[in-house]
């Protein structure tokens, strides 16, 4: 089974406490979906149209998990709460078996 994968991309953070916010909520959403965060925030080089924004990509067990795991409750909460001064490009994708 194809695991499936959260790849979140931040071009624009006005408001970084109120993201910090956000992030106290969803951690805890995102492992009671069975996420595992590989990376967040860490270095990133860019090239061609990419940029040097925080990056932020979490594993599940599968697309479905991964799928299942944003629609819950508590991630839905916790997206209540991302500010709107918060740029993201978020994609759920699933991974090559």
């Amino acid at each position: 089974m194809a695991k499936g994968y959260w790849v979140s991309v931040y071009p624009a953070i006005s408001d970084p406490e109120r993201l910090a916010a956000y992030d106290k909520l969803a951690g805890p959403a995102v492992q009671a979906g069975g996420g595992r965060v590989l990376s967040r925030g860490g270095r990133v080089v860019a090239h061609e149209a990419g940029i040097t924004q925080r990056v932020v990509l979490i594993e599940f067990d599968s697309f479905e998990q991964a799928l299942a795991a944003y629609e819950s409750e508590a991630y839905q909460k916790a997206l209540v709460t991302l500010p709107d001064g918060v740029e993201r490009d978020f994609r759920i994708i699933e991974g090559i078996d």
